[in-house]
């Protein structure tokens, strides 16, 4: 029996572990140009039906990774010049724990656009949303799901389609790994100090100030938890 060379799947989502298995060996262990093995010989490895990974192949190629080039083969692309938020987002899965690079990466961006986007919520707001903001912070939820709603609104209020967009993307990882960051009593604090100064701000429509005031709570945030990661991964080393 030819012996396994790529790993192990189980049986249920097996595309989505093929991807996966790929986007590993991808990222880890080739270049772009590289050749990856044919459609038939990654199922004759994996032990799985030809339509399966071919199912992968075609997700891989729509996240930017690779080429298929019929007739010739699969090459691998250059993700840095081909690859889009969805790309990004599988990379943070991956493992079980975010890369540090990645994670530096995320935090960074979040810093730079979400203060502009409440600069913009604060000259765009109704009262009707400026009402849904309060009834959010009195509100009883964990502060987590608080944050998210606050960050929901900020989004909606800015009125551009794009900022939406995007801080829908980085409100799913932070509902997947914010719990880390709010086990700390610290950390609940300075999230409920800034939804009420944010609120302030916006009831008084002082871009200014809201904009400075997410900065502010943005640059915290972006400290404590590279300070955790860091912690986690110089434990591992």
């Amino acid at each position: 029996m030819k012996k396994n060379t790529l790993g192990k799947l189980q049986k249920n989502t097996l595309h989505q572990q093929i991807v996966s298995l790929l986007a590993k060996r991808i990222i880890n262990q080739m270049q772009p140009g590289d050749k990856l093995p044919s459609e038939r010989d990654i199922a004759a490895d994996l032990d799985v039906n030809r339509a399966t990974v071919r199912e992968a192949l075609k997700k891989l190629e729509t996240l930017g990774f690779i080429e298929i080039r019929h007739g010739e083969g699969i090459f691998i692309k250059d993700y840095l010049t081909s690859g889009n938020l969805e790309l990004f987002k599988m990379m943070i899965y991956l493992n079980d724990t975010i890369p540090l690079s990645i994670l530096q990466n995320l935090l960074e961006i979040r810093r730079i656009i979400v203060p502009q986007m409440a600069a913009n919520a604060s000259q765009n707001i109704t009262e009707e949303e400026l009402q849904q903001f309060e009834a959010i912070v009195t509100s009883h939820d964990t502060i987590l799901e608080k944050d998210l709603s606050v960050h929901q609104l900020i989004a909606k209020a800015s009125r551009n389609l794009l900022y939406i967009f995007i801080l829908n993307f980085f409100n799913q990882i932070f509902r997947d790994f914010g719990y880390l960051y709010f086990e700390n009593p610290d950390n609940q604090k300075r999230s409920e100090l800034f939804h009420r100064e944010l609120l302030e701000a916006f009831k008084a429509k002082n871009s200014k100030k809201a904009y400075t005031i997410t900065h502010s709570v943005l640059d915290y945030t972006e400290k404590r938890i590279y300070a955790y990661y860091s912690q986690i991964y110089n434990n591992k080393g």
